[in-house]
């Protein structure tokens, strides 16, 4: 297939497949399996262009980690791509036990992350998926922001020796604001956490398609005349703990976001970071405790309060527990 233009109005997988597709030409050591699910993932682009470097497994997720474990113990660079719900949701004892207790080489998926699957169903939406990974020693946990940032990390990852898990929404972000390129307007370098906006009067902390929800609230914070500071956390795992802290302390106040769980997801792993550190207000916006149901995604995003204006409305919130010294977190 022809090489398509990547842009943030581009879906996150097609960027994914896109940038595996290049990964392949590259790296001949780069192998691809999937769970019958190769279109859905856009990893049947590589299946096309190397046949032989791809593994059609059927839908038998546990085994095909334990394929990919093996492959990987030989020298190669598996890329094991599924739904999110089904890997690492079905088979996280294999990649518990086989790949990051040995530490092997292989590189997990998670499609169709978040509220993106929404036609799908409550039962297809992953919004557990960072909780489960990010526990897991030895695992890199990486949720890129939109479709060109997901072709950089297929590369970053295989670059970087060990397990890894990338999770892939099946969308562009949502809603598009007039900066639609800051958020590629440099590389993705694993492990650092990417500052879009520089402010002093509240931190903004956002993964994944919240990147430019966080982007769209910054602009109307700024006609409100606070001053956001904007970090795009495209690395859960390792959290990038300096970067974070001085944000928060430049600001006072922080606001996280994500398209997941409330429990264990991005936004802990800010609490956990910054415990101990400092007394900041800080706000958690993520789902509360809810599975996902059928619906449009946009929708179901703002249903869950996971929107620019909830964001703006959580800053003004912190904002004012700063000026007045309540509700911080110490």
């Amino acid at each position: 297939m022809a090489k398509m233009s990547l842009d943030v109005s581009t879906s996150m997988r097609d960027g994914f497949g896109q940038g595996l597709l290049e990964l392949g030409k590259q790296n001949p050591d780069v192998v691809v399996l999937t769970a019958d699910l190769a279109e859905s993932t856009r990893c049947h682009w590589f299946a096309e262009a190397f046949p032989d470097r791809f593994f059609e497994l059927g839908v038998a997720e546990q085994n095909m980690m334990g394929v990919a474990a093996g492959m990987a113990a030989t020298g190669k660079i598996p890329f094991v791509c599924s739904f999110a719900v089904f890997s690492p949701g079905r088979n996280w004892d294999q990649l518990r036990v086989s790949v990051c207790y040995s530490q092997l080489n292989v590189k997990v998926i998670g499609g169709h992350a978040g509220f993106s699957a929404g036609g799908d169903g409550g039962t297809h939406q992953a919004l557990e998926d960072l909780a489960i990974t990010r526990c897991l020693p030895n695992l890199t946990v990486v949720s890129p922001a939109d479709a060109k940032q997901a072709a950089q990390s297929v590369f970053a990852l295989a670059e970087q020796k060990g397990p890894a898990y990338l999770r892939i929404s099946r969308s562009a972000p949502y809603h598009l604001g007039i900066r639609t390129s800051e958020i590629t307007r440099e590389k993705l370098s694993l492990g650092k956490i990417q500052v879009i906006d520089k402010g002093k009067d509240v931190t903004l902390v956002a993964t994944g398609l919240m990147v430019m929800e966080a982007l769209l609230a910054a602009e109307q914070l700024k006609k409100d005349g606070i001053d956001a500071e904007v970090l795009n956390v495209h690395t859960i795992k390792p959290l990038d703990d300096e970067a974070l802290l001085a944000s928060a302390e430049k600001t006072g106040a922080v606001v996280t976001v994500e398209e997941h769980q409330r429990a264990g997801g991005m936004g802990s792993a800010v609490l956990e970071s910054l415990a101990g550190k400092g007394c900041f207000p800080i706000e958690v916006l993520g789902v509360k405790d809810a599975f996902g149901e059928t619906g449009p995604p946009a929708e179901l995003a703002a249903k869950h309060g996971l929107t620019a204006a909830n964001i703006v409305k959580a800053a003004h919130r912190v904002i004012r527990q700063k000026v007045t010294k309540s509700l911080v977190f110490c």
